[in-house]
């Protein structure tokens, strides 16, 4: 069996406040962080995995959190060296590390890049000191821009703004005047996604007021052809890039592959040479995770040959290229026999059309994109 790419995710849970819209598992500074401490535990945590990784060579890392750039340049150097020491790196690996546009994590990039860091993606959000303020955000407009011009010029290959619409109280122009901004900082990849309360955040239990859904829909159109007239391609349902600077780590996870994922809470997908699918999940809080006496595993399991379907498509069908119908017995091991009843679901209700050769989701299909899901359930 020819194994799948392989990614690493590593999870740094630190940053200065908790957004009240974040549920990513993040925990706000209290006192310090034991940065020395954690990066010795994510090599070991590494180590451990290794046996899981089949001897295969790294195409991308991608260094998440949390705010990875509260760490010091130093320990990211430290961290990247130990990584490449265990195991080998491609020859144009690809190596994103978030960083929120502050200035003190700003005047860090160049250090980041002479590290190792070759991708930085900046969590602007907006760019509009109200929004900002009722996202939580202890960055200002000014810094957002001053920290892209700084990315621009650290000796990255790229860079990616992320930028949220449907903010509270937002207004189409609103929303626009945002994305205008972000487009003029020509950054090569821009992530522009619509904001969602999501269970057990502060937005969950005090919900803001957003924009209704013709509101909604309307700035997701504008703002799609605002990015098509700028030279960018949506290839992901939020993601816009310029041509060939699509994230590599991403669409090695929308692709189905493989990635070890090392840190509090980092979970990974693994394939193994006997053709099992297996789910890692690490200890979730900072204090589990960095005690000696306990693993840094809190699950593994292998993935149930019922739910391959599902999960395959779930992932490959957020992108907006053709599918190639052979990928899916070369991801899950499975025959595309398996998958017959329900994609013929999905063609019936105008969700995806096929080839010979390859399967493609269809306007409907990606505007309904949870509908076609369903059909895989």
């Amino acid at each position: 069996m020819t194994l799948p790419p392989l990614s690493l995710y590593i999870h740094i849970p630190w940053c200065v406040e908790k957004c009240p819209y974040c549920d990513f598992n993040s925990h706000a500074i209290k006192g310090g962080i034991p940065e020395a401490e954690y990066v010795d535990a994510l090599l070991a945590d590494l180590e451990a995995d290794l046996p899981l990784a089949g001897g295969r060579t790294l195409t991308s890392i991608f260094i998440g959190g949390g705010t990875p750039s509260v760490f010091s340049t130093e320990a990211i150097a430290r961290l990247l060296a130990g990584v490449k020491a265990r195991i080998p790196f491609s020859g144009d690996i690809e190596i994103t590390f978030e960083a929120n546009p502050g200035t003190v994590e700003a005047d860090k990039f160049k250090g980041f890049a002479e590290g190792g860091v070759n991708r930085l993606s900046i969590g602007v959000q907006s760019l509009q000191q109200d929004k900002l303020n009722l996202l939580g955000r202890i960055h200002g407009p000014g810094e957002a821009l001053r920290a892209a011009a700084l990315a621009a010029d650290c000796g990255v290959r790229s860079f990616n703004l992320d930028l949220m619409h449907g903010l509270p109280n937002q207004r189409q122009q609103d929303a626009l005047d945002d994305l205008r901004q972000a487009i003029a900082c020509n950054p090569a990849h821009l992530s522009w996604y619509q904001l969602t309360i999501e269970p057990n955040t502060l937005f969950a239990s005090k919900p803001p007021v957003l924009p209704d859904d013709d509101t909604l829909w309307a700035i997701q159109e504008a703002g799609h052809e605002l990015l098509l007239a700028a030279g960018y391609r949506q290839y992901e349902i939020s993601a816009y890039a310029k041509p060939g600077f699509e994230a590599r780590h991403n669409l090695n996870y929308w692709r189905f592959g493989d990635y070890l994922g090392i840190g509090c809470g980092a979970h990974g997908k693994l394939t193994q040479a006997d053709g099992r699918i297996l789910r890692t999940v690490k200890v979730r809080h900072p204090k589990g995770y960095l005690d000696p006496s306990r693993s840094f595993m809190d699950q593994l399991l292998a993935v149930e040959a019922d739910e391959l379907p599902f999960e395959f498509f779930m992932n490959r069908l957020r992108l907006f290229e053709d599918v190639p119908k052979a990928d899916f017995t070369h991801r899950t091991g499975l025959p595309l026999a398996l998958a017959q009843q329900q994609l013929a679901d999905a063609f019936a209700k105008g969700l995806m059309v096929e080839n010979a050769s390859h399967w493609q989701v269809t306007e409907q299909g990606h505007r309904y994109l949870n509908q076609l899901l369903a059909s895989f359930l």
